[in-house]
Formats: C-alpha cells, sequence, structure tokens
C-alpha cells in the first residue's frame, strides 16, 4: 500500500510537470528543474553518505563553461554539449575525489571548498570563460540534428527528461545495494570497514556521480539561459545548493526538490510576492521585498534550522510517522 501511495504520488507529480508549461513562464520552470537535479545530486552525497562538500559549485559552473564553450565555439550537437559537460562534472568529481575523500567531517568540507576555489580562479583568467563577462550567447541548436530547441515549449521537455533521468537514477542508487552500503558508512563506518568494505571506493564512486549529475545540471542551466558567468562557479553557488537541500530536508528524496522551488522561487519571484502583500494589507514596506531576497533566505534558512531540524519534507514525514504508531 505504501508503495502504490509513493507510485501515484510521482505519477501527480509527473503529470503537473507535464501540464505546468501551460500556465506557468517554461524559462523560469527550466531554471527550476536544473537546480532542483543540482540539490537533489549534491543531497545523494550529503544526505546518504554524510559528505558535506563546499565545491559543488566547480562542477556546476565548469560543466555550464565547457558545454556552452563547445555548443558555441566548436558548434557540437546539442547533445554532444550535454555529455561534454557531463563528464567534466564526473573528471573533476574524480580529481576532487582523490585528493578529498580520505578526510572526514569539516576537513573533508574545507578541502572540497579549497580545491573549488582553486577552480574559481581558473575560471576568472581562462580566455574561454570570458572572465568576469562570462560566456554569452550559447545557442540552443538542435536535438539530435532534428529537434529546434528554439522554441521554449520544445526545450522545457527536454530538459524535464533529463531532469528526471536523472532523479530516477539518483532514486534507483539509493535503493539499491550500493545505496545501501552507503547508507552503512554513514551510520557507522568502523562497521563497514570491519566487514570488509572498501570505504574509500565506495565513498568516490558516489563523489563521482553526484559531481556528475550535478555537470549534467549545469549543462542543462548554461542551454536553458544561453550564459555561463563565475556565479556558476563562486563558492555562494555551493551554499545555496546547501541552503536548498536544508531547507527541503537532507537526507529525503523529495526534500532537495522542494528546497530547490523554494529558493528559486524566492529569488525571482520575491518582488511580486512583495507587490501582492503591499496592495493586500496597505503596508508599503512589503513592495520593498524584491530588494532584500537574501535576508529573506537568510530568515528562512535560520527558521528552518530552528523549528525544522529535518527539513520541511524531513519534519512533515517525522510527524506522518508519529501519527501513525500514536
Amino acid at each position: 500500500m505504501h508503495i502504490m501511495n509513493k507510485k501515484i504520488a510521482c505519477g501527480i507529480l509527473l503529470l503537473a510537470a507535464l501540464v505546468a508549461p501551460f500556465g506557468l513562464y517554461p524559462v523560469f520552470l527550466m531554471k527550476i528543474l536544473c537546480f532542483a537535479l543540482f540539490a537533489s545530486a549534491f543531497n545523494l552525497l550529503a544526505g546518504y553518505i554524510g559528505l558535506l562538500s563546499f565545491g559543488h559549485a566547480a562542477f556546476f559552473g565548469w560543466a555550464a563553461y565547457v558545454a556552452g564553450h563547445a555548443l558555441k565555439v566548436w558548434g557540437v550537437p546539442t547533445e554532444i554539449g550535454l555529455v561534454l559537460g557531463t563528464a567534466t562534472g564526473a573528471l573533476i568529481g574524480l580529481l576532487m575525489g582523490l585528493l578529498a575523500i580520505r578526510r572526514q567531517g569539516i576537513y573533508f568540507t574545507m578541502i572540497t571548498l579549497a580545491l573549488a576555489q582553486m577552480l574559481y580562479f581558473v575560471c576568472l583568467q581562462a580566455p574561454f570563460t570570458g572572465g568576469e563577462d562570462g560566456l554569452q550567447g550559447i545557442p540552443r541548436g538542435k536535438l539530435l540534428g532534428v529537434i529546434d530547441l528554439g522554441n521554449d515549449l520544445t526545450l522545457y521537455y527536454v530538459v524535464l527528461a533529463l531532469a528526471a533521468f536523472g532523479f530516477a537514477l539518483i532514486v534507483r542508487t539509493i535503493h539499491s545495494p550500493f545505496g545501501q552500503i552507503l547508507k552503512a558508512i554513514k551510520e557507522n563506518e568502523p562497521r563497514a570497514i570491519s566487514l570488509g568494505y572498501d570505504v574509500n571506493r565506495y565513498k568516490l564512486l558516489a563523489f563521482v556521480l553526484s559531481a556528475a549529475l550535478t555537470g549534467l545540471a549545469g549543462s542543462a542551466k548554461a542551454l536553458v539561459l544561453g550564459f555561463a558567468t563565475l556565479t556558476d562557479v563562486h563558492w555562494s553557488m555551493s551554499g545555496l545548493v546547501v541552503l536548498m537541500t536544508l531547507v527541503g530536508g537532507l537526507g529525503t528524496i523529495v526534500g532537495p526538490i522542494v528546497g530547490a522551488v523554494i529558493i528559486i522561487v524566492l529569488e525571482n519571484k520575491l518582488g511580486d510576492i512583495g507587490n501582492w502583500l503591499a496592495a493586500v494589507t496597505h503596508v508599503e514596506w512589503f513592495s520593498t521585498l524584491g530588494d532584500s531576497v537574501t535576508i529573506v533566505t537568510g530568515f528562512i534558512f535560520i527558521v528552518c534550522v530552528l523549528a525544522f531540524r529535518r527539513g520541511i519534507v524531513g519534519e512533515v514525514l517525522a510527524w506522518n510517522g508519529r501519527r501513525k504508531f500514536s
């Protein structure tokens, strides 16, 4: 019965995603899908193996740059550009993981942050990134040489398919024997070692998979928006994905998606929300909310940390579990 409910919920979400672009701006929805995949890929590492990376912006930003450069300068087909971006994320993840996974806790986090900042300064100086101006005018091209992605609605369904593939891969990984070993490492690493598992190898595989999916999200984002900038590879982007995951629910499947939706909506629509509140309440202060998005997101983060320590989805699941057993 529980499995049936999950299938029904997934069906409803998929149906909602299919009809959403007919009522909402497709580019805005595509941005949400890209960041939802980004947050889910980060959650695979932080939520299910306990490795808090502060360097995921490196995979996201470098994938966006490489995919964009390949599409704009090399003129490769769109699908090849996405593959190159994803492979870039995986390769950087492999190199970074080899250096970082032997450390734990704050030391692991600081190593990933330091390596990511090194790559940020490479992007700042490298000629192919455009430096502070960024890489502009990335063409969408045609998928398989046939499907014109210049149409927002067409591109939306392509991005939806990519995001659905990424989510499905994450879910399959979590529920596979490999995923169970990752959970065991998180819960009791010495015990996993005593059972004969090569813990560092499993950590590295999870790190590379997370980096590859992050690269796919970054490549898709560059394709959707048509540009890649230093913001994509800056440490603040790593902080943003941590915020999304914690707000939604670390270690839950749906939580990062919910967190991504909340944060992206606030970043892009907070001005509209503030104007609506000002019109309803006749309080002019609300109309200035659009200029204070970081204050509002910070406030939400503080509330979630203090009142919803499991994140929004985590608290809902915990409440539902208590209700069933009460």
